[in-house]
């Protein structure tokens, strides 16, 4: 099987860039960001996943695959990635990259209905690369709220924006909110927030 290093040559870096710019031109509002995360937005979403936990781990919105990759590289094994995306074209990259990885093409705002059965947790981690901030923000809570649900407490849904606030706020009694530092190496710059459910 391929590295992850295999993913962030220069010939893969324009494929991608392709591939996101068409998705971006067909659709602004489902792709949600301007460019792929950088490789140091990935890695630090990833730092927060522990690679020894042996349950899966479940990304929304992978794209491009810059951010499983990142996981990849941290220690989680191909076959531990649930991946949901939206995107088609998206959907076949994934598929001939990482073809251990279970890939589900569908909504991640309604995961009851997306996520087979035998892929539905409970998850070690959420990691979501999701343009939360173009959906109203009972919707977004409600996906937080179901994330979290699919795994025990403590257990991390990893999201990052490009905002000062974060997409969700915490719900006191619910779920708390962390955030990182800015990533200024990221067009544009952005932060990484994690929520984790209380016991």
């Amino acid at each position: 099987m391929a590295s992850p290093e295999s993913f962030s040559g220069p010939s893969k870096r324009v494929s991608d860039w392709l591939i996101f710019i068409r998705s971006l031109a067909d659709n602004p509002r489902l792709t949600g960001a301007i460019a792929p995360s950088s490789r140091a937005l990935s890695r630090l979403m990833a730092s927060f996943v522990d690679p020894d936990d042996r349950k899966p781990v479940l990304e929304l919105g992978p794209g491009t695959g810059v951010v499983t990759a990142a996981l990849i590289e941290r220690g989680v094994a191909p076959e531990r990635i649930v991946a949901v995306e939206f995107n088609r074209d998206f959907c076949a990259q994934l598929r001939t990259r990482f073809a251990d990885m279970v890939v589900v093409q569908g909504d991640a705002y309604d995961l009851s209905a997306t996520l087979p059965k035998e892929n539905s947790g409970p998850f070690s981690a959420v990691v979501s690369s999701l343009p939360l901030l173009t959906r109203p923000p009972e919707i977004r809570t409600a996906l937080i709220e179901h994330a979290l649900s699919c795994m025990a407490p403590g257990q991390p849904l990893i999201q990052f924006s490009y905002s000062l606030f974060p997409p969700v706020k915490p719900v006191p009694g619910r779920f708390t909110i962390e955030r990182s530092k800015w990533v200024i190496g990221n067009l544009p710059p952005a932060r990484v927030w994690v929520y984790r459910r209380g016991a």
